[in-house]
């Protein structure tokens, strides 16, 4: 079976966020980047059950999986749902940021 792939506004959001980080240190490496988690991301049409639960899992009403993409200091979770024949991209955090909270999904879906 082959899902749909939709990545939610936050997740955009903090996708972009960190592209325009990259973007101010080293172009071509937020380029490459950008790149490689899109490509990641779209790994999700195919076998997205291959992700693990993601630590977060306990806080959401439906199941929350993870997928990992980069490596040591520049690794980051994707964060996704799957909802019948779609998935969903929710959060995008750097691995080096601490588990995701109610408050936080509060502040975030609220635009904190």
């Amino acid at each position: 079976m082959v899902f749909q792939v939709e990545i939610t506004p936050i997740a955009e959001a903090q996708i972009e966020q960190a592209y325009r980080w990259y973007r101010e240190i080293n172009s071509e490496f937020a380029d490459r980047w950008f790149r490689g988690l899109m490509n990641a991301i779209a790994t999700l049409q195919e076998k997205p059950q291959r992700c693990a639960l993601a630590v977060e899992n306990e806080i959401f009403s439906e199941e929350v999986r993870q997928l990992l993409f980069g490596k040591t200091k520049n690794a980051y979770k994707v964060l996704f749902t799957i909802r019948t024949s779609t998935v969903y991209v929710l959060y995008v955090r750097h691995t080096a940021q601490a588990p995701l909270t109610i408050n936080d999904i509060e502040e975030l879906e609220n635009g904190i």
